[in-house]
Order: structure tokens, then sequence, then C-alpha cells
């Protein structure tokens, strides 16, 4: 695919970094010369310096015939405005990053795929989305729903204590017949290399895994794991940019308990103004004697998303320490990832990560409607939905040459969910959820063609 992206900072600069990495034709354009000199240096891109607003200059990058056009600079006027240019100049499809939630729930009365705009995305919200999914899975490090929880990605480390530890899949599955999840990819402890589990693969403890679930199979996992659904009603955030506004509002309407902490006065006020149902602290959060005075220790979530990825990480630490149930830290670097669990954070998310699955979804190939990467893991999960020409329509799962390094987690069919197994016959309109590692991607869209 030849793809566009206008704007090299921090998100712009990791899409292109993984895009480039799958080999495609990235052209990335800044009007900041060390940027680009940067990316140039370290990736397999085309780069253009000047104002992604000229029409001259998006010509050069040959928007008429590029397949997909991301802009991502910090303004959303400007995104919107080059995407419109793009998409007039014959971009095939056009992406948008925004900051307002309000145009992404814009719905009455507002078309913006007729100003040629085919989609709109904020990294901030879909943080905000990724911390309230979080809390509802409490126990579990990591969650992601399809179709509304018509099935459920929960991610979790094994106890030792956990019933199917030292049991292969397949012993597993015999001695819990009527479970309502199933493995989809695993880590051994100390080690980077992720697994799709088979019939034959153990168990061992300590490994983290992930499982797709029905509904019904969540309060299941809990039960088996040994984990417990913690009660969230008190909630901490600190900072009060636009990740911890959009998060505090959406928990005020569900009526959480909320406290903001924010250390810039002006902005306190107006996020009290904002949220008159939360509690706003005007104060440093890095300070120990400040948690303490307002009450971290009866506190069951703390949630820190400043702009500091180190004040995140501490804080969520000092939270631990004082007991709280989850602690959730926003940072930028992607390595900080492999620390999480070792360190005792319960969990991280990443702007960049978010953004990337989102944008992910418009260059595979095959009818993908979702797709998320899996933390810590090299791995993808992709909702396809099968077409009648697809190669899959009318096989049995048995019978579908399916790579190793892949695996069907669950259907959704008619919005219900389902674990499969070999003897499902796939028919056309399934939503097929499925984990693969990067080398059996270009196999598994095939099938889904």
């Amino acid at each position: 695919m030849k793809i566009i992206i206008a704007g090299a900072g921090e998100v712009g600069f990791h899409l292109a970094k993984l895009l480039s990495f799958e080999s495609q034709d990235i052209t990335l354009i800044d009007t900041d010369k060390e940027r680009l000199n940067y990316a140039e240096n370290n990736l397999d891109i085309k780069t253009i310096k000047g104002d992604a607003c000229s029409l001259s200059l998006i010509r050069e990058a040959n928007v008429g015939n590029s397949d997909l056009f991301i802009s991502v600079t910090s303004q959303e006027t400007t995104n919107i405005t080059i995407c419109a240019l793009a998409k007039q100049l014959g971009c095939k499809k056009t992406i948008a990053r925004i900051s307002s939630i309000e145009f992404i729930n814009a719905s009455d009365g507002v078309s913006f795929s007729d100003l040629g705009v085919d989609e709109l995305f904020s990294p901030e919200e879909l943080a905000a989305v990724e911390i309230q999914q979080l809390l509802d899975q409490s126990a579990f490090s990591d969650s992601y729903e399809f179709e509304n929880g018509a099935l459920t990605l929960i991610g979790t480390t094994l106890d030792p204590s956990v019933p199917f530890v030292g049991k292969s899949v397949k012993e597993a599955a015999t001695i819990f017949p009527d479970v309502h999840f199933m493995p989809i990819a695993l880590q051994r402890k100390g080690t980077q290399y992720t697994i799709i589990p088979r019939g034959d693969t153990l168990f061992e403890a300590n490994d983290q895994v992930y499982f797709i679930t029905l509904k019904e199979g969540v309060e299941e996992l809990y039960k088996l794991t040994g984990k417990t659904k913690e009660s969230i009603k008190n909630i901490m955030i600190l900072g009060g940019g636009k990740i911890g506004l959009n998060t505090a509002r959406e928990l005020c309407e569900k009526k959480f308990r909320v406290t903001v902490v924010e250390k810039d006065k002006a902005k306190a006020f107006e996020i009290a103004d904002q949220l008159p149902n939360a509690m706003v602290i005007h104060g440093d959060g890095r300070s120990v004697e400040l948690l303490d005075e307002e009450d971290i220790d009866t506190m069951d979530a703390f949630i820190s998303v400043t702009e500091n990825s180190e004040t995140n990480i501490m804080s969520c630490l000092m939270a631990k320490s004082k007991k709280v149930k989850k602690a959730i830290a926003l940072v930028e670097n992607m390595d900080y990832f492999q620390l999480s669990h070792s360190i005792g954070i319960d969990t991280l998310i990443n702007k960049k990560l978010l953004t990337a699955n989102t944008i992910f979804r418009y260059i595979r190939r095959g009818e993908v409607v979702d797709m998320t990467t899996l933390t810590n893991m090299n791995a993808e999960i992709l909702e396809f939905i099968v077409k009648p020409e697809s190669k899959v329509n009318g096989l049995d799962i048995r019978d579908i040459d399916f790579p190793r390094s892949a695996t069907i987690g669950g259907v959704i069919k008619n919005g219900e969910g389902t674990i499969v197994l070999g003897d499902y016959t796939i028919e056309a309109g399934d939503r097929v959820v499925v984990c693969c590692l990067p080398r059996a991607i270009r196999k598994v869209e095939s099938l889904f063609l």
C-alpha cells in the first residue's frame, strides 16, 4: 500500500516505523527538518519537508495515487483540512487525528465523510476507553471487547495454585468441559517469545496467558485463576490533561467517586468547573504527603496519566505500596512494557500503541473490522468478516489450511459470541476473531479475501 502520513511527532513517527516494518510504501511529511532527518536515517521511508496543507506539496507526494492518507499533526483543524484535500485529489482512504470527542460523537446533521474524512480518531479518547475496560475487569492485567462484549480478550498471569497449571490445553479442556473460554497466546516468565497454544501446550506457573471468552466465561476465569473481582468505587486520577479529563468525565457519568490531582492551578480550577461531581485537588501528585492527606489508601484504583512517564510509573508504585487494588500508568516508552509486571504495576497503556491498533485495521487485507495488539507479546488479534468469496467460507475449522502460528479464538454470529472448535463450519457473515504472530498475518489475510 502507498501510505502518506502528515505529522512526524510521536504518533506519526511510531506509525511510520510500524508500517515500514511491513514493507509498506511510506511518505512522511512534516515542517521539522530534524524530525524528518531522524526518521529518514532510521526508517526505510521517504520524507518531504513542508506544510501538508500545501496543495503543491501533497501533489508532490503523489496523493492522488495513494491508498491511505493519515494526518496526525497536533492541530485537529489542520488534520481535517488536509484529509479533505487529499480525498478530493484522489486518495482512497483518509484518517484524521482529532482532540475533540464532540467530533467523534457527532452523528446528527454532520457527516465528516462528506467532507472527505473517512475516519476520525483521538489517541486521548482511545486511552480513556482502554482505562475503563481495564477497570471493568479489575483483576486482570489486560482486557479488550469485541462487538460490545460478545467476545472478550483477557490477559492474566497464572499463579502456581491455578488448577490447570502443569496440564496441557487438551487435558484442561477435558477436566473443565463446560468452560466458555479458550487460550490464544502465552508467554513464559523470563522470555520474550509468544506461543500460540496447541492441544499439547503445557500451562506453567507464572505464564502470561491471553484468553478469548464469552461473558459467562469471565466469571469462570475469575474462579479458576483465583482472581478476585475487586469492587471499584473510589478512583484517583493523577493528571488533568485530555486523557485525565476524559476519563474522569466518563467515570463521573457512571457514578464512580473520582478525585483528580492536577498541579497546574488554572487547569485545576477549569477541571473543577467542568466536573462538578469530581473532587479536584490542586497539588503535585508526586508528593507522598499530599497523597496521604487525600487518603490514597482508601482508593480502589489509581490512574496516573501525566505527560511524564517516569512520574506515572513512580506514582503507581507508590499507590501499590499503599495497597491500592488497581494501578494504571500512561507511558510513552514502549520498552517499559516489558518491566510492568516485574516492578509491580498492574497495567501500562500507550497512546501510540492504541493508535497503531486503530490504524492497522485499514492496511490489513480482507475485511478487518477490529484489531488489537497483545501487551508485551508479538501478536495481533484480528476480527475478520467472512465474505461469500472468502476461502474459509463453508469449511470446517479443522479443514482450513491454517498456519500453526495462528489460531481462531472465537466467532461472532448475529451478535452472539461462540468459542469454536474444529467441527465448527464457518459461514459468510461470521465475524472470526484470530490471534496470529507477524509471520502468519499474510497467510491468514489471504484466507479471508
